[in-house]
């Protein structure tokens, strides 16, 4: 049997490098985010809505890249846990705004500190320079996939 050139050169593939960058710093902020009891969906919920108070169910599942199920059951336990707080019946059609709490923002402030050490970890070696360029490169290849 002959050895088939792979299709992909994993090691210079930008989609693959891509992927295991996301992975490493999604373990990363895990790693940090654990002791605080939360995980990376629930800070970025909470960072969301300190942002953009008011986003539904559906504005949050996108912007934290999990299906609406997944985001409605984590909107539960937050409400539940007094981070957030939504109205008991929706103002129009099914919406239930989600506000951040003071509980939530205090529990948002040493996450924030978290995942902040862990970025500046990420990026600890590049100059302010090579951190712009980084961003422009990314922002580059969203648009060319959304276009």
């Amino acid at each position: 049997m002959s050895q088939r050139t792979p299709v992909v050169d994993l090691p210079t593939s930008v989609g693959y490098r891509l992927k295991e960058a996301a992975s490493a710093l999604r373990s990363a902020m895990e790693d940090v985010l654990r002791p605080l009891g939360m995980s990376v969906t629930h800070y970025a919920c909470l960072e969301l809505l300190a942002q953009r108070p008011g986003l539904s169910n559906s504005d949050l599942a996108r912007g934290t890249f999990v299906t609406r199920q997944t985001m409605n059951v984590l909107l539960q336990k937050l409400e539940r846990d007094g981070e957030i707080s939504r109205p008991d019946t929706p103002a129009s059609g099914k919406v239930l705004p989600a506000t951040i709490t003071d509980r939530g923002r205090t529990a948002l402030s040493s996450a924030s500190t978290a995942v902040r050490s862990v970025e500046d970890r990420m990026l600890d070696g590049l100059d302010d320079g090579d951190r712009d360029e980084a961003l422009r490169l990314l922002g580059a290849m969203i648009r060319s996939l959304r276009g």
